[in-house]
């Protein structure tokens, strides 16, 4: 018979491993599958069952983790931005120097990263309207970025001397641009070179940011 102390079912230990850590494996596992799903079939072919047969696990483990197919079209977004918000502040923290190498190391490392993964960029940047829920989820992203963008600036430039809704403002207005130009790019509707995408990412980063913290207007100067 167990004793009161014997820890709960759910910290027993199977190979080493306890339920826990199966059940964060799996869930790890199908919001994976989803992520290639949405990267190489789209939104419409990315099925629960599609999702569970890609993660070799059956329905029942799918409800383990998630309510509906919608939770983990979100977890796989998320999966991604985190990704892309390492990536960039990655390189930010190693590059020494001027702020304008700082914001040319972060552009050329998101660009890489876009060029290197076309399916988790393509769930980023193109998946991400397929679906309400994920539409959703992406302009709350869109405001976690541009709060991103907004720190970063006054990191690097100085602190702002506009409210925060106008900071906000611009970094929206940044992030949102930025992801339409690196979409143009991925879809081949611009032709340009890595060199040329952060000239041009950095240029608008660094007007905005000026904007913003010298209490510029948009035609000022």
């Amino acid at each position: 018979m167990s004793s009161p102390s014997e820890p709960a079912a759910t910290a027993r230990t199977y190979a080493g491993r306890t339920a826990d850590d199966r059940r964060a494996e799996r869930r790890d596992r199908l919001v994976a599958a989803t992520v290639r799903l949405l990267g190489e079939r789209g939104e419409g072919a990315t099925t629960m069952t599609a999702v569970c047969a890609e993660a070799g696990l059956t329905e029942r483990y799918f409800y383990e983790s998630f309510a509906g197919r919608e939770d983990v079209l979100v977890a796989a977004l998320d999966l991604v931005a985190g990704a892309i918000a390492d990536v960039v502040l990655a390189a930010i923290a190693e590059t020494p120097g001027a702020p304008n190498a700082r914001v040319h190391a972060a552009l050329a490392a998101l660009a890489t990263w876009v060029d290197d993964h076309p399916g988790d960029a393509r769930v980023a940047l193109v998946e991400a309207t397929a679906h309400p829920a994920l539409r959703s989820r992406r302009r709350e992203l869109l405001g976690t970025f541009a709060d991103l963008v907004v720190r970063e600036a006054a990191r690097l430039y100085g602190p702002s001397t506009w409210s925060a809704v106008r900071s906000r403002a611009q970094g929206l207005i940044y992030v949102a641009g930025l992801a339409e130009l690196v979409t143009a790019r991925m879809a081949g509707e611009l032709d340009l070179t890595t060199e040329e995408l952060v000239e041009i990412g950095a240029a608008s980063f660094e007007r905005l940011a000026r904007a913003s913290l010298t209490g510029e207007t948009a035609g000022g100067h």
